[in-house]
């Protein structure tokens, strides 16, 4: 499958690793440029691109960068790119440790601001992995202690695509419902960051509970109020 990846960060990276690994065909792009990403195209097999080739080029794509940086993304970032192009997110919200105020974004799910701001659905993915159990944690279907992922979104093709593409790099995929079912894997969670298999992810998306926590809310704390990004 042709993959690509607009992010090189520790997730972005670590799917480059895997996809390949895999065999598919991998266009990774930063906001850097194409020069900066030549060592882990080598390591890697991937393609060194702009934002653009991977929008446009692939059957799908994955947008792993800061949230914040989302609204930055070119207005015609997917111009020309297919109807069927599955786009995959794995954003999540940091407001006091990175991303600020992002208006809109806490009165709804992640995702669902995400595919406002890109105009185009999305399926939630790979947002509640750490990037090293991701590059290093696959296992071969039916393993003991095989780590399960939640994937959320509302095209079931495009759902079931992620779900093959994860069992594929050596995870189990766990449907967690729609993308306004997503709050059940953001931050804050009880799968979150969790190394679970299917069951216990289950399990856990069935107890989330809609309220953010305090410290994954946009609330000021004792040091005074937090700015918006520039």
């Amino acid at each position: 499958m042709k993959i690509g990846i607009i992010g090189a960060g520790n997730i972005g990276g670590a799917l480059a690793h895997r996809f390949g690994a895999a065999g598919h065909e991998v266009t990774i792009a930063n906001s850097r440029g194409s020069a900066t990403l030549g060592e882990l195209a080598a390591e890697t097999g991937a393609r060194a691109g702009t934002a653009e080739d991977a929008a446009r080029r692939n059957e799908v794509v994955v947008l792993t960068i800061p949230l914040r940086n989302i609204p930055d993304l070119s207005a015609d970032l997917f111009a020309g790119a297919p109807a069927e192009l599955v786009v995959i997110d794995t954003s999540n919200y940091y407001p006091q440790q990175r991303d600020g105020v992002l208006d809109g974004i806490e009165d709804g799910t992640e995702s669902g601001w995400v595919e406002r701001q890109l105009g185009r659905p999305v399926v939630k993915a790979f947002n509640s992995i750490i990037a090293d159990h991701l590059l290093n944690g696959g296992k071969p279907a039916g393993a003991p202690g095989r780590i399960a992922l939640a994937v959320a979104g509302d095209d079931p093709k495009a759902k079931a695509t992620a779900m093959a593409l994860i069992d594929g790099i050596g995870f189990d995929a766990v449907d967690a419902g729609s993308i306004a079912d997503s709050w059940r894997q953001q931050p804050g969670s009880p799968g979150y960051l969790k190394d679970y298999d299917i069951a216990s992810v289950r399990r856990a998306l069935a107890d989330a509970t809609p309220e953010r926590k305090p410290e994954w809310r946009a609330t000021p704390d004792s040091a005074g109020s937090f700015d918006r990004p520039a």
